[in-house]
């Protein structure tokens, strides 16, 4: 497929938060090591909103569709990674998601299902987030890295990432599960999948040796090269610096891949160069918001919903 062309993988809009009150969530810190503890000297709030604000207007320079919200309370330190708590699907359909932390689920914002119900087309919203008082959590498209084209859902084992409720979401949304044991070096299970992987049209990035099952690992990195896609692997290193942590998105000149300034300067050339043939790499710059232990992706809600005319 030539870079030019549209894929059903690669949206072309996306939904973003602004925070005016950014600070590192204490309540997430106890399974997401990606977490990095801050200077007490910074000006955290400032700097992630003017990393947003940039971040917003590079995407929109390439021809990226930015809905940027504002969010000017201080209850939700997380709501810069919007894709926990919602996704959206071609056919007209919207995921809600239970969140394991419970300050997360303030982040579900009655504004943001408006605004898609009035700018595309929405059939049907399906909300999962009553399964939070018995402790059942799928954490939107962190939990998950969807092949929108081969309709399989890759799940990393988490407590944010709960078999049945994964299960639900595959069977009402017609996807195919594909769940797999994760951990770090340390031994500690990887919080979100899409911190360890990225299914873009033409290739996937991944850190197969963070796959515990080793025959697992196989298994997915077989599938993933049969739908067509080159298979990027990803050191331990490069996922500590957020290099699986990327988003295919839609340009005015063909396919991009949104990462951070930080995973690009941990990609060796080889692998820029697999990406190259397929998408052009815009790379923004947020350190600020990586110190929550997310990073470009998690602040895309990609929007696979038809525009309305």
């Amino acid at each position: 497929m030539s870079p030019g062309l549209r894929s059903i993988q690669a949206p072309s809009a996306v939904v973003m938060v602004r925070p005016h009150h950014f600070t590192v969530n204490a309540e997430t810190a106890a399974d997401n090591r990606f977490q990095s503890a801050s200077d007490p000297g910074m000006d955290l709030a400032a700097r992630a909103q003017a990393e947003i604000s940039r971040a917003a207007a590079a995407l929109e320079e390439v021809g990226v569709t930015v809905h940027l919200f504002e969010d000017e309370t201080r209850a939700t330190p997380d709501s810069v990674f919007p894709n926990n708590w919602f996704s959206t699907h071609a056919g007209g359909l919207v995921a809600i998601y239970p969140m394991k932390a419970a300050n997360r689920r303030r982040e579900r914002r009655a504004d943001v299902i408006e605004m898609l119900k009035a700018r595309y087309r929405v059939q049907e919203v399906v909300d999962y987030s009553g399964l939070e008082p018995d402790g059942l959590f799928l954490e939107g498209t962190g939990a998950m890295v969807l092949d929108h084209i081969g309709r399989v859902a890759y799940a990393a084992e988490s407590e944010r990432t709960n078999p049945i409720v994964l299960e639900r979401f595959c069977t009402q949304f017609g996807y195919e599960p594909m769940a797999f044991p994760a951990a770090d070096p340390a031994g500690a299970p990887i919080y979100h999948s899409n911190v360890l992987m990225c299914v873009a049209t033409e290739f996937a990035m991944i850190g197969l040796t963070l796959i515990t099952d080793r025959a697992r690992g196989a298994e997915i990195a077989e599938r993933l090269s049969d739908s067509g896609r080159q298979v990027i692997e990803l050191s331990s290193p490069q996922i500590a610096a957020f290099a699986g942590n990327a988003l295919e998105l839609q340009g005015r000149e063909g396919r991009i891949l949104a990462l951070s300034a930080t995973a690009l300067g941990a990609l060796r050339p080889g692998q820029v160069a697999a990406i190259e043939r397929s998408a052009r790499i815009v790379a923004l710059d947020i350190p600020t918001i990586e110190l929550a232990g997310g990073s470009v992706r998690c602040t895309l809600a990609g929007i696979h919903l038809a525009p309305r005319r």
